[in-house]
Order: structure tokens, then sequence, then C-alpha cells
């Protein structure tokens, strides 16, 4: 039998622990006269920044950042259709990477205190190198499937040998990408709902590759 060129695909999945949670809130405050609308949300997003400062000293944070205070004006309307005077409104946008769940937990409860703070986001991750090792764990034996694959096409034909040709990210050998991802791994991981009721344990990360091989069998 001549040579016969063997495609196969090749998948493998990890599930790993989150480690970290990038967390958003934003003060806002509003009122009928804008100096005081101003402090008061200033006020209240240093107070949040000092524990945020608290937790970074302590290791329970990687990292924050606060933007600037957002103010702008409006004039509402009311139900009969009048325009009401002129309301100011002023917010500030804070995040945060919190390393331990634990303090994550008792941050958002102090801060969900105050009517002007609100939680927009918890999103779960795995640090960048737990994430940079898993993605190339989960290639590598992705790969081991793919030639594994191949290897018992080939036997079931009768062939002996089995030479890999080309390995590519799934799609590629068609030409047509189908993720932009390196090495075809892809991460997902249940979402955190921002309202009082989500929860607050570190989700696992599912890390997945899907590689495509070509083989050559004689």
């Amino acid at each position: 039998m001549s040579d016969v060129v063997i495609t196969v695909r090749g998948e493998n999945n990890s599930r790993v622990r989150a480690e970290e949670a990038a967390v958003r809130v934003t003060v806002s405050t509003d009122g009928p006269t804008r100096g005081p609308v101003v402090e008061r949300a200033q006020e209240r997003a240093s107070t949040v920044q000092d524990g945020l400062v608290a937790h970074l000293r302590s290791g329970e944070v990687s990292e924050w950042s606060s933007a600037r205070v957002s103010v702008w004006s409006d004039r509402p309307w009311n139900n009969e259709g009048a325009q009401l005077p002129l309301v100011h409104h002023a917010s500030v946008e804070l995040s945060a990477t919190f390393t331990d769940a634990g303090a994550l937990s008792w941050w958002l409860g102090d801060v969900a205190e105050s009517d002007d703070v609100q939680v927009t986001a918890v999103e779960w991750r795995l640090s960048p190198d737990t994430r940079a090792r898993v993605e190339r764990e989960v290639a590598a034996e992705a790969v081991h499937v793919a030639v594994e694959r191949a290897t018992a096409y080939a036997d079931a034909l009768g062939l002996a040998s089995v030479a890999a040709v080309e390995i590519a990210d799934v799609g590629l050998l068609g030409g047509r990408p189908e993720s932009p991802t390196p090495m075809g791994a892809r991460m997902m991981a249940a979402s955190a709902d921002a309202g009082p009721s989500f929860s607050l344990q570190p989700p696992e990360i599912v890390v997945t590759s899907t590689v495509e091989g070509r083989f050559r069998a004689e």
C-alpha cells in the first residue's frame, strides 16, 4: 500500500480553580447642587480607595485603580410631561484584582452598605502564570491525542509508521482559523452576577484546546 495521508483533530481540557477576581464598583451621587454632589462622590470614593489600599498592603489585592470623577447634569420629566429642576450627577469607577476570596467577600459587604456604591462586575480568572502554564499543558496534550488518533487509523490500515506533516490550531489547516487564541486554547468560566445574590466562591476555569494534524502513514 502506498503512503496514506491522515488528518485528525485532537482535543483536551483541564479544570482549574480560579485564583483571582477582577472587581468593578461605581460610586454614584446626585442632587440639586453640583458642588455637594461632587464632594460626596469624592468622599465616598476615597473611603472605598482606603479599603483597597489596606487590602493591597496585606497582599489580598494585587492591583487597583480609580477613574476620575465624571460629572453631568440633566432636567428630568415627571409623569405629567413637565420638566423638573436641574439634577446634577457624579460618578467614580474603581476596579481591583483580589487574590483572596474571603477578603473580597468582606470588602464587598462593606462597600455594599452604602447606597452610593454599586458592584458592577466580578470576573473570576486564573493568574497570568497559571493561565500560561495550563494553556501549554492542555495544548501539548491535545497534540498527543491527535498523534494517538492518527496512529490508531494507521494501525487499522495495517501501516507501520506515522510521521507528522502539519500540526495547527483548529481551522488553520483549512485556511480559516476558528480562534485567534494562541495554541487553540480557550478558557471558560461561569460569570458572577453583580446583583446581591451572586456567589463569591471561586469557580472552576475550563481551559480547552483543539488542534488539527496531518500525518503521513506508510
